[in-house]
């Protein structure tokens, strides 16, 4: 190849926009009905929380749930997705 080819070459490689399969696996995930009742949780906690004025609750559980189940639910198709 000659060094003009080479430099088409990479340059069409440049130009493809590269996806994430995982962002996508994690969107669908996040649709489910069991990640959509975590955010539920995950909501209510934090309205609850912004309601009041003082308050030493934090929604640390209810974040490790719903990212739990969003990560759980896309790393098991993960490697179907990756060449």
């Amino acid at each position: 190849m000659s060094e003009k080819e080479i430099a088409a070459a990479a340059e069409v490689e440049e130009e493809e926009e590269l996806v994430d399969p995982y962002e996508k696996l994690r969107d669908e995930c996040r649709a489910t009905t069991k990640c959509a009742a975590a955010l539920d949780k995950l909501n209510s906690c934090n309205d609850r929380v912004n309601s009041k004025a003082k308050t030493s609750e934090i929604c640390v559980e209810e974040v490790i749930d719903y990212f739990h189940c969003v990560d759980h639910c896309a790393a098991k198709n993960l490697f179907k997705h990756l060449k």
